[in-house]
């Protein structure tokens, strides 16, 4: 039987979701709240709606026949589209409401992972009045990591020591209007992001990531969705051992387990330390950018994984092609504090050359393709090696030109994977 997929969500992860079933035994409709061009060249049907309307969604879903439907973005599930989905007969490969609070709920995320002793937890304390809060950072003995334990986009994390001071944090808790926020140690170490397909009780991971999250090169500015991100041609990265990543598919197991009826992606963010992998946050989707590193090499076809999960089987065993890739982010310039919109995007896929190009946030008109507030497309290298999949990455970017759009130049680049190579040996004593 043929499938029709249902994709929710319009952004530069769902352009990969969508590119991952283009050629499989499906037809793929799609919704979001923004019309991304890039999937709509893809899909039977767009459909533009507000995709946290669990109403609208699952009415679009049964307008088109939709057997099975694949949820991008966080928001959707912390709303519980994926429970009426699954209401109305549409198989979500995501996680239900209360499932996914293992992203939407960072204090309940901590919580779980104390409770089911899951390795890897940094030390924590939770709060919903902002002056315990700021009593706890005055008396801890250390540096300390501010987070609102709802969904911020990437962008509500603070971490004391070096984007800010103890007293920068709290005005930062004080001004702030969240009603609870977690405090936890900072990790020292190198971030690493391991992404795995979950469904019945089975799990398969993908290669490891590392995302640029700062704003601008040399890790400078604030935190934002995603500048860009790179894997390797192995499991690991550079600056880790197969043990390392073994170790991090580990937690991601104890996670499965004590969570039992997870459907969907856990996305495991750990922090290499001198003892090992430590969990920084836990997601219930594919990243953004990690998705754009991560499909283009799955060699196994995408829909064989949402059809083993809805007819009740563990995920199949995963091949990936053996190559390095580098993915970098175009942006408004001024982002992420203050994009300037409507900037024509001068690049498509004829343009980019070798590298793949994933739309995110854009405004397509009649007269071509503008940037949005919010990061704009993606462009993706793959080689042999992170340093050639650096260099087609790089064409892509100045065929698009700078006119009104802001780049990280400096991810996957040689003296940038060697400077967290050193670290993590300098952490090591080695």
């Amino acid at each position: 039987m043929r499938e029709n997929v249902l994709l929710i969500g319009g952004g530069g992860r769902e352009h990969a979701i969508a590119r991952a079933l283009e050629d499989s035994e499906a037809d793929l409709y799609a919704c979001a709240g923004n019309r991304n061009p890039g999937i709509a060249r893809i899909a039977t049907g767009f459909e533009t709606l507000e995709t946290t309307n669990s109403k609208a969604v699952v009415e679009y879903a049964q307008a088109v026949d939709a057997t099975i439907a694949v949820i991008g973005p966080e928001a959707p599930l912390e709303a519980g589209v994926a429970d009426e989905l699954e209401a109305a007969g549409v198989y979500p490969f995501g996680p239900k409401k209360d499932d996914a609070r293992i992203e939407t709920d960072k204090a309940f995320q901590r919580r779980f992972m104390r409770e089911h002793d899951i390795p890897g937890c940094p030390a924590f304390e939770t709060f919903d009045d902002p002056e315990a809060a700021c009593d706890y950072i005055d008396e801890y003995d250390g540096d300390l990591v501010i987070k609102p334990a709802g969904l911020t986009g990437g962008k509500g994390v603070k971490v004391i020591g070096d984007q800010v001071t103890a007293e920068e944090g709290k005005e930062y808790i004080r001004d702030s209007d969240y009603d609870r926020i977690v405090l936890e140690e900072r990790l020292i170490g190198e971030e690493f992001t391991v992404q795995a397909l979950v469904a019945n009780d089975g799990f398969e991971t993908a290669p490891a990531v590392q995302d640029h999250k700062r704003a601008y090169e040399g890790d400078e500015g604030p935190n934002t969705g995603g500048m860009g991100s790179y894997s390797d041609a192995s499991d690991e990265l550079p600056f880790m051992t197969p043990e390392d990543y073994d170790e991090a598919v580990s937690i991601i197991e104890a996670t499965v387990d004590a969570l039992e009826d997870y459907r969907g992606i856990l996305y495991g963010q750990f922090m290499l330390t001198d003892e090992g992998p430590k969990v920084i946050e836990f997601n219930a989707r594919f990243g953004d950018p990690e998705a754009m590193n991560t499909l283009p090499v799955l060699e196994t076809d995408f829909l064989d994984v949402l059809t083993a999960a809805r007819n009740g089987n563990a995920p199949p065993t995963l091949e990936f092609a053996p190559k390095a890739t580098v993915c970098k982010y175009a942006v408004p310039d001024g982002y992420p504090t203050e994009p300037e919109a409507g900037a024509k995007v001068r690049i498509d896929e004829e343009s980019a050359g070798d590298a793949l190009l994933y739309y995110a946030s854009v405004d397509d008109r009649e007269d071509g393709i503008y940037t949005t507030t919010s990061r704009s497309f993606a462009v993706v290298g793959l080689a042999d090696s992170i340093s050639d999949a650096e260099a087609i990455a790089e064409d892509a970017l100045e065929a698009a030109g700078e006119e009104g759009l802001h780049m990280r130049h400096d991810i996957g680049k040689p003296d940038l994977v060697q400077q967290r190579i050193d670290h993590m040996n300098e952490l090591r004593g080695e």
